[in-house]
């Protein structure tokens, strides 16, 4: 097993110091983001990936297992503190830190590996060149489509979805719930407001909607 060191996360926060021109603090915890209460009532600080005080950014570089269901890590056959497997820990986490850094204004920015150059398993590659060019984009983004989509993300995972890897490059963000699929496309704000905000319709059990 690779070190963190070693690992896609610790690559993407390198790639965006190069990026920034500036060294984030990885593994930081803030005295507000914390964990559901363990033995006792004691509860922990929630780690980010990276956190740039002087930009009042942070990063998380979210792999397939936060998206999707990956049994020999969520460990659905042993509980956690939250009362739920490792897997749906991680997601309630996720939802906690999206509400959370913004609520503190702190500006989140999540990448994934769809986001750079990575093979079917969620691996990055580590085209180094491909994947700055990305990032640069990534990390200049503060549309209302991303803060629109960030925020849908985290009101999915509290309605009981799981996130998952889009079938279509186009589409904005899937998710699933039991036997039902929603398919979701993001647009910016437009001087339309008939087209503002969110539509669903459903098309064989697959509802679709546009933000």
């Amino acid at each position: 097993m690779a070190s963190r060191g070693d690992s896609d996360e610790a690559y993407v926060v390198g790639l965006c110091n190069r990026v920034l021109g500036d060294e984030a603090l990885t593994q930081h915890r803030f005295d507000w983001l914390l964990g559901d209460p363990g033995t006792g009532g004691r509860q922990v600080r929630l780690p980010v990936d990276a956190y740039w005080p002087g930009r009042r950014l942070v990063v998380e570089y979210r792999e397939l297992q936060h998206d999707q269901p990956v049994p020999h890590s969520d460990k659905p056959d042993r509980l956690t503190v939250s009362g739920v497997h490792r897997g749906e820990q991680r997601a309630l986490y996720d939802a906690r830190r999206d509400a959370e850094i913004p609520a503190h204004g702190l500006r989140l920015i999540v990448v994934r590996p769809a986001d750079l150059d990575a093979d079917g398993r969620g691996r990055l590659r580590r085209n180094e060149e491909a994947d700055l060019a990305e990032l640069r984009k990534i990390l200049a983004r503060d549309s209302d489509e991303n803060r629109a989509t960030d925020a849908f993300r985290a009101w999915l995972l509290a309605e009981g979805w799981t996130p998952d890897e889009p079938t279509d490059r186009r589409t904005r963000l899937e998710a699933v719930r039991g036997e039902e699929r929603l398919i979701c496309e993001a647009k910016g704000r437009t001087e339309e407001k008939s087209i503002d905000g969110y539509e669903v319709t459903a098309d064989n059990g697959v509802r679709r909607l546009l933000a």
